[in-house]
């Protein structure tokens, strides 16, 4: 047996598996700021498992469309290892989880959702073995992976780092993303990878040729042409017309934060007040730890006030129906004559079943200090802000300690303030693009998104949040700010790039200067439709190949 394996091959297809899952890993943040140049490993990162899954090791062993699954998911489960190793590092530090636990469950996470990976090899094998054409399967793959990209974010809601973000830094190839979204990026990417294999696993055939592979031909040339048309209307700098402060206050999120001791809540708001008031300073031109320039000292014209005052989520004791926070947000509002949006913990009385619901929230307070409304946070995240099927999993209130047990809210709003209209979403929200674009949609001129990266620690995690934020910017062709409590806080303009952000681990706060657009793009107007175009073409494409091949098994029995 041990010989045969060998004699087969079957090791390579194992190890071409592995090295996918290796070479994928790398255009994505891993410990720090991704250098962009990095962003070249996306184009043929998937090479080795298509050929591994097309090779005729593979499609000649007795149980193909097995082993295609296995090999695909035994990628899969090492990226998401590598990718997500933060989820460990998190759980260890904050979950106040048993010795291991922490661990396995980043094993259980990447057992999950290794299996889009699974689905991906299964469906290119599936493909090739109903019609045995090698280059239909490799046409077909861009297709499906697109689609499972877009099961990740509708089934179990962890889009997380989808491989059209690798691009974010390539602002020819992110102009798709304002017709495709995230997915159009994603799709060209492994179009590109299947025509990389197609060289490897026929280039050494004497019958083949560029002018037999018309649908590469075609997909290239259109791709490229319309990639350097739309590179054109890149303007250079869009000019910013208003101006921000981004409080980055930098609470420890492991320490008690009631702030119960003598004097603490008054030194602690004191400090919000003096950086709410720090509008002429310097800044990071560009993406901390990078090695980006200083920016010139902000001095806004007097008498002028900023246009937004921001208050990241953070694990500061600030609640809706406290009077000191009430107080302490009059005194700011009328001290800046600006508004503010503010983290905090909203709460609204049930009457249906008679108690208090906690919710994560925005409060968004006028000028005058008089509320304005308050934007609840939808997508919660599980096991750290509410337990999934928590009658089901009793355990896990015991396994994680610190999770807390909000209500998810149900409405986006859009808030007019200065005769402008401001869209704000909290935190992990940031990572599903169709959301993100309804507040576009509803007419938001600029976007806030409020954070609390502290949870990650110095791991890849806030480096590939950043990231997927930047792609928000983009699809929508939105000023982004971007206000967190440990870092990173920036400014992204419409076209993905950081123009302005301060150091992490700093209590610090940003002069942000942003502008505000009201165009619509293809993407705002109608979100995933070209993701679900490819999910009905692939679940077409399944449907018919299962049914092809098993009249061919039916027919040869």
């Amino acid at each position: 047996m041990k010989h045969a394996f060998w004699k087969l091959g079957a090791w390579k297809l194992w190890a071409a598996a592995v090295l996918s899952a290796g070479l994928l890993e790398l255009p994505f943040p891993l410990a720090g700021p991704m250098p962009a140049w990095r962003s070249i490993f996306a184009w043929f990162g998937l090479v080795p498992l298509l050929w591994a899954l097309l090779s005729p090791s593979c499609m000649e062993s007795p149980r193909p469309l097995r082993r295609g699954f296995l090999i695909a998911y035994l990628c899969g489960v090492l990226w998401y290892m590598g990718n997500c190793y933060w989820v460990r590092d998190t759980m260890l530090h904050y979950g106040d989880m048993p010795l291991g636990a922490p661990t396995l469950l980043l094993v259980g996470y990447s057992l999950v959702l290794g299996l889009y990976f699974g689905f991906f090899g299964l469906g290119v094998v599936l493909v090739r073995r109903a019609t045995g054409s090698t280059r239909l399967a490799l046409a077909f793959a861009p297709i499906l992976w697109t689609a499972l990209e877009l099961a990740a974010a509708r089934v179990t809601s962890v889009p997380w780092d989808q491989l059209g973000y690798s691009q974010v830094d390539n602002q020819e190839v992110t102009q798709l993303a304002t017709w495709a979204g995230v997915y159009g990026i994603s799709f060209l990417l492994v179009a590109m990878n299947a025509l990389i294999a197609e060289d490897l696993l026929f280039g050494r055939d004497p019958a083949y040729a560029w002018v037999n592979r018309p649908y590469w031909r075609v997909l290239l040339a259109v791709t490229v042409g319309s990639i350097t048309v739309l590179s054109y209307a890149l303007p250079q700098n869009p000019a910013p017309t208003a101006t921000a402060v981004l409080i980055q206050p930098n609470l420890d999120v492991g320490a008690e934060t009631s702030w119960s001791g003598p004097g603490e809540w008054d030194r602690h708001i004191a400090e919000f007040k003096r950086l709410a008031g720090e509008q002429c300073k310097t800044y990071i031109a560009g993406i901390p730890q990078t090695g980006a320039p200083q920016g010139e000292i902000i001095c806004p014209p007097y008498p002028t006030h900023p246009d937004l005052v921001v208050w990241p989520e953070s694990p500061a004791p600030f609640v809706e129906n406290d009077a000191r926070f009430q107080q302490a947000l009059v005194a700011i509002a009328r001290q800046e004559q600006a508004p503010l949006v503010v983290g905090n913990i909203g709460a609204d009385f049930s009457a249906e079943d008679q108690s208090w619901r906690e919710f994560n929230s925005a409060l968004v307070v006028g000028v005058d200090g008089a509320r304005v409304g308050r934007y609840d946070k939808i997508h919660l995240v599980p096991f750290g802000e509410y337990i999934p099927f928590h009658n089901l999993l009793t355990f896990a209130r015991k396994l994680t300690g610190r999770v807390s047990e909000f209500s998810r809210g149900d409405e986006r709003k859009v808030f007019r303030l200065n005769g402008h209209r401001y869209g704000v979403f909290i935190c992990y929200e940031a990572v599903f693009a169709d959301e993100v674009r309804e507040f576009a949609q509803l007419g938001a001129e600029v976007l806030v998104n409020i954070s609390d990266d502290g949870w990650y620690g110095d791991t890849s995690a806030p480096w590939q949040h950043l990231n997927m934020a930047r792609m928000r910017a983009i699809e929508n062709r939105r000023w982004l700010l971007r206000d967190t409590n440990s870092g990173v806080t920036a400014v992204i303009d419409p076209y993905g790039r950081v123009r302005q952000s301060i150091p992490r681990h700093a209590v610090d706060a940003l002069p942000a200067q942003f502008a505000f657009r009201s165009d619509v793009t293809f993407y705002t107007a109608h979100g995933d439709l070209f993701a679900w175009l490819c999910a009905i073409l692939a679940l077409g494409i399944v449907a018919w190949a299962g049914r092809k091949l098993l009249r061919q098994r039916i027919a040869s029995s």
